[in-house]
């Protein structure tokens, strides 16, 4: 051990990254869930429904994938115009594979300030079809 005491960064982008590897190795299709409402968050408003955005984030649907720590960025086609997409890595709330809907909701980020934690109300409304994505408390 290193003895080094204080705050460990975000675990939040190595748990994407992980995850959207296991995904893709298996064969499936990575979607993130992200919520639209964070500062930082550029995306095709016409993809936003209930204030969150389902992307697919697979090698053959997106180019230039950066999983960052900070930020997640990549070019993607939106009614076939090629769009530059950014989303903050605080703002993505799961990440799960499309064929299975197996993969992870993003915990709470303890080594997060509190600018960096995705903007959630406490009583989210309920989506319009049900979900096929569950929280695990």
């Amino acid at each position: 051990m290193s003895g080094k005491t204080g705050a460990m960064t975000s675990n939040r982008p190595y748990l994407i990254r992980a995850v959207h590897e296991w995904i893709s190795d298996n064969g499936m299709t990575p979607y993130l869930l992200v919520d639209a409402s964070v500062p930082g968050v550029h995306v095709p408003p016409s993809a936003v429904k209930d204030g969150r955005v389902v992307l697919n984030v697979a090698a053959r649907a997106v180019t230039q994938l950066e999983l960052g720590n900070a930020m997640i960025h990549f070019m993607a086609r939106f009614s076939g115009v090629s769009q530059s997409i950014d989303i903050p890595v605080a703002a993505v709330q799961a990440i799960y594979a499309q064929e299975t809907g197996q993969g992870m909701m993003m915990p709470a980020d303890a080594g997060a300030t509190a600018a960096e934690q995705p903007a959630v109300s406490p009583e989210p409304e309920a989506p319009k079809k049900p979900s096929h994505l569950r929280v695990i408390k």
